[in-house]
């Protein structure tokens, strides 16, 4: 039975074709459900406090961050991980000759790993310049230091991207606009230097148009930034994704790759196919209590009656016990298994059950009218 924030039951009522019109009688309605009229009067009241949060839970804590602010790493041959503890890119150092100074592909520029990049790169590899740079997408959290490796580079730095990044990066202003990619990725692109070798792939849609898969074979090393967070729940609203269905189908497509590591872009720590698994399972209660909040609560005439002439009101509110409801049954089975769910849990429910509204046709009273 869905419940309201509060954790009072909102029994189901049968649908009325004429509920949209029929204010009156739903007025009638909402003074014989209690809960109801507590969450109209108070749609908020079981927010956390700021600063309410739960201890993180052990699966999610990483490495100690070294007093320089970076943690470098090798974790595959010559395949380095690179983190703040916030961001975490994968950079790859070829083979030393001595013919000829070694050069390096790195994935992602993060503004707060910055100078860190170069700094770990001749921590690990004293006198090598990167030559090869891939944007996983266009967006500047993740490529906005992006100038200072170019600048640091070979003559000629290789900045390689999906065909879409361009174009989006058009779109902002040149001010503020990161060095533009000059070798473009359609569906497939393998990437040999020396004796390293990336794959990147494009799968369609999720988090951006334009995010890749990018894929390490030697190392079995996956670097796909903005669908997993190993040991924490997602970002706000499922990342603020483009294509939620294509979002969640991009879990299924992370486990198509042999890998043995997952590098995520975010966060603490490296991640494993478990970690995967794990988020998916988060994502199947988000969507089975999204929906059942969805098809449970059928009665939106207290609303109508509460904010007369007002349909953005009616529908906020609406949405929010939709939301609050899928929270509340969510959260707590999660709070002690992934780091930050009594944080973002109702900021993703929101967006699952918009997702489910808009791209399953799961709309409740609000679907077809008879």
């Amino acid at each position: 039975m869905t419940t309201t924030p509060g954790g009072e039951p909102i029994p189901p009522v049968a649908h009325d074709p004429a509920s949209r019109r029929s204010f009156l009688k739903y007025s009638a309605l909402a003074a014989s459900v209690p809960a109801l009229q507590s969450v109209l009067a108070n749609p908020a009241a079981a927010t956390a406090a700021p600063g309410a949060y739960a201890p993180v839970p052990p699966t999610a804590i990483g490495p100690q961050i070294p007093a320089k602010g970076y943690l470098v790493q090798e974790i595959g041959t010559r395949l380095y991980w690179l983190t703040d503890g916030f961001y975490q890119i994968m950079f790859l150092v070829t083979k030393r000759h001595q013919d000829k100074r070694q050069r390096v592909i790195v994935v992602d520029a993060p503004p707060t790993l910055g100078g860190n990049i170069l700094r770990a790169i001749e921590e690990v590899a004293p006198g090598a310049r990167i030559s090869h740079l891939v944007y996983s997408h266009y967006h500047a959290d993740h490529i906005g230091a992006a100038d200072k490796l170019r600048d640091a580079s070979l003559p000629k730095l290789v900045i390689i991207a999906h065909e879409q990044t361009a174009h989006l990066l058009k779109q902002v202003p040149e001010s503020s606009r990161p060095p533009m990619p000059n070798r473009s990725v359609s569906s497939r692109y393998r990437l040999e230097v020396d004796d390293q070798v990336l794959e990147l792939h494009y799968k369609g849609p999720n988090h951006s148009q334009d995010n890749l898969f990018i894929y390490a074979p030697r190392q079995r090393v996956l670097n796909v930034v903005d669908i997993v967070y190993p040991g924490w729940v997602p970002f706000r609203n499922l990342v603020v994704s483009t294509n939620i269905p294509g979002w969640l189908n991009a879990h299924n497509q992370l486990l198509e790759f042999d890998f043995k590591t997952y590098i995520g872009g975010h966060l603490t720590r490296l991640g494993t196919r478990q970690d995967i698994k794990i988020q998916q399972e988060y994502l199947r209660d988000l969507e089975h209590y999204g929906r059942k909040a969805i098809t449970e609560f059928v009665n939106v005439g207290p609303l109508f009656a509460k904010y007369p002439g007002n349909p953005w009101a009616v529908f906020k509110e609406y949405l929010d016990i939709l939301t609050q409801t899928t929270a509340d049954a969510v959260t707590p089975a999660w709070t002690s298994r992934l780091g930050g769910a009594d944080v973002f849990t109702f900021d993703n429910a929101w967006t699952m059950v918009e997702s489910l509204r808009l791209d399953h046709k799961v709309l409740g009273p609000f679907g077809t009218l008879p």
